[in-house]
């Protein structure tokens, strides 16, 4: 028998990831919210790598910190070692990779649950949504509680329908042994969402004392770790190194003769699998002419002797993992502490979302996360502080918060989904932003924070830090446009040892620095730098500087975007009466309701002829409605 449990304003379901940065942001905002998870013990529990950032990963990090989000500040708090990739390239693809201690990781995101105002954390299975006349008004759980809120924010993971396959053993289960969470999917079939079955997968865990590390190439982190957070200004030196090995023509020789047993090959796996995270058996299968592979050994924390053995996702039989991971050099002798498997769960196909997140066929029903056919935790995190904020907006009768694709990776992320959809788990990539150079890893605050705080996510004392930081770089590039050097033997001597062109005449600082081979270091040898100027206003800056022609270039392609983003498309429009769209076109309007031409014109399958003629189609029928009223 069910009884009422408690009214909220916004109710989140599911703790990991994108649940505690919705439940987060939601409470934040001021909204009573709920966060509903199957185990306290599990909050913001890392499944899979223990490991935060990477390429477009760590800048979506870094945009969660800027609109005031948790991860970044979490992960600086419980690092094992920090490293800044691709410093060899251009600063569009500077990425920040962390390792995290994932015990202490989950053990401070509770803390930080527990202590927010305005939000209660608490033991529950959800089974059911409450949905009234389309519009979701709470959910039911399996001992028969009923919460009701305003706002519900689905973020299952990979715990709907989980079903755990290794070799010819398979079960029901979450990640990790948890209980997965069956009924909640067929109650959101009944409300006429269309799921589909994806996969994933989690290496073997080892242990350390069994390693023998002088076989492997030692991965330390950076002499001086940068931070995902602006607002972290130290973190800690005592680091934890990784660890580089590779696979062997044995190890090939021993997947080949057992592909018969992967169920990735006989047939059991129904699910589509993550094309950017393959399995060590669809490795070695697709790319047979290579003859070894790389495998990081990575530790799990600071009080563990468990190893992650990175780049060894497998659901083969727990003998034939023991043999492989025993035909890889330094792991000759090693104990495996945890087998690898691979997970198979439901998805909600995200082409039914609004760019909110919120769910078209049902009002009030956000979802965020691996739900939505992403892969990665920091992916999750970005989808589940977005529906915080817009479950939140919609509780408190704001308008919506939607990032466009020139504004964050977070855009493009979302964009993507409720645009083209996904066939299989989404990575976000670097090369999926074609704004990349604007949506760099330094500048997310200088993108994002005054949005964070026009929604009273950073508060006044940080936003006035990071208004003072943004006067600083505009008076910092002041002062090197009117600033001149002189052809004087010390300048010259500097120019000399950096390999440029000297000097005949006088020239000011700036069109100094847009010399490839000069930087702040060469600046400050010929002329003393104002005694505040930080690291961080130098580096804005030197790109800026360095890079003004691309980003002009790209920030006219962005009011070009703009244009097309502000011409709406009403909600009733019905695509079948619009002759001379091709009937593809016609189908793919009709199943996404684009909300604007810019939308519309990223739907595969709707050719830039399909758009012009939408434009007319929407000018008559514009005149029209003006016409009546």
């Amino acid at each position: 028998m069910g009884y009422t449990a408690g009214n909220y304003e916004v109710i989140v379901i599911g703790a990991g990831h994108a649940g505690v940065e919705s439940a987060l942001a939601a409470a934040r905002m001021g909204c009573e919210t709920l966060l509903l998870t199957i185990n306290l013990d599990m909050v913001a529990f890392m499944p899979c790598n223990p490991s935060i950032g990477g390429p477009a990963k760590g800048h979506v990090v870094r945009e969660i910190d800027a609109l005031g989000g948790e991860m970044g500040r979490n992960i600086d708090k419980t690092y094992i070692q920090m490293r800044m990739l691709n410093t060899g390239k251009g600063p569009a693809v500077h990425a920040l990779r962390a390792q995290a201690d994932k015990f202490l990781y989950q053990h401070m995101m509770k803390e930080t649950i527990e202590s927010t105002p305005n939000l209660t954390l608490r033991q529950g299975m959800v089974e059911e949504l409450l949905v009234e006349d389309g519009v979701c008004k709470g959910v039911v759980t399996k001992t028969g509680a009923e919460y009701y809120g305003k706002a519900v924010v689905l973020t299952t993971g990979t715990y709907l329908r989980g079903k755990v396959i290794m070799g010819e053993l398979m079960y029901e289960s979450g990640p990790n042994n948890q209980q997965p969470s069956v009924r909640l999917s067929q109650s959101l079939r009944d409300l006429g969402l269309e799921l589909v079955r994806f996969k994933t997968g989690t290496p073997p865990r080892v242990h350390k004392d069994s390693i023998d590390f002088s076989k492997t190439e030692i991965q330390p982190g950076d002499e001086n770790p940068r931070f995902f957070s602006y607002e972290t200004k130290e973190g800690t030196q005592d680091q934890l190194p990784c660890w580089l090995t590779y696979t062997t023509e044995n190890t090939h020789e021993i997947i080949n003769d057992n592909l018969h047993r992967a169920p990735m090959f006989s047939g059991a796996i129904e699910g589509t699998g993550p094309r950017y995270c393959p399995s060590i058996e669809d490795k070695i299968v697709r790319f047979s002419d290579k003859p070894k592979h790389q495998i990081f050994l990575e530790p799990e924390g600071r009080n563990t002797s468990e190893y992650y053995v990175q780049g060894l996702s497998t659901s083969m039989p727990e003998d034939v993992q023991l043999k492989i991971l025993r035909s890889i050099t330094g792991l000759e002798k090693v104990e495996m502490m945890r087998t690898g498997y691979a997970i198979e769960y439901d998805a909600v196909v995200p082409t039914q979302l609004k760019p909110t997140l919120e769910t078209k066929q049902v009002e009030g029903l956000f979802t965020a996360g691996q739900i939505n056919g992403t892969s990665g935790y920091e992916e999750a995190a970005g989808q589940g502080i977005m529906a915080g904020i817009n479950a939140a907006c919609k509780v408190q009768g704001k308008d919506p918060v939607i990032l466009d694709r020139s504004e964050g990776y977070i855009g493009v992320l979302i964009d993507d989904l409720v645009t083209k959809g996904t066939p299989e788990p989404y990575r976000l990539l670097t090369s999926r932003a074609e704004y990349r150079l604007l949506l760099r890893h330094d500048n997310a605050d200088l993108r994002l924070t005054p949005i964070g705080h026009k929604i009273g996510l950073i508060p006044e004392e940080r936003y006035q830090r990071f208004m003072a930081k943004k006067e600083q770089i505009e008076q910092e590039l002041h002062r090197l446009k009117t600033t001149k050097v002189r052809p004087e033997p010390h300048v010259q001597a500097i120019l000399e040892e950096a390999g440029t062109v000297l000097l005949n005449n006088a020239v000011d600082l700036l069109t100094l620095l847009k010399r490839p081979e000069i930087n702040y270091s060469h600046i400050e040898g010929m002329i003393p730098l104002p005694a505040e100027l930080s690291d961080e206003v130098k580096e804005q800056a030197e790109i800026q500087v360095k890079y003004a022609g691309y980003i002009e270039k790209q920030l006219a392609q962005v009011e070009r975007l703009k244009k097309m983003e502000k011409k709406k498309i009403p909600d009733d429009i019905i695509y079948e009466d619009i002759h001379g769209i091709a009937t593809e076109a016609k189908q793919k309007l009709a199943k996404i309701r684009p909300v604007s031409i810019g939308q519309a014109s990223r739907i595969s399958g709707v050719t830039p002829a399909d758009i012009s003629i939408l434009l007319v189609y929407l000018e008559h029928y514009n005149q029209v409605i003006a016409a009546r009223g």
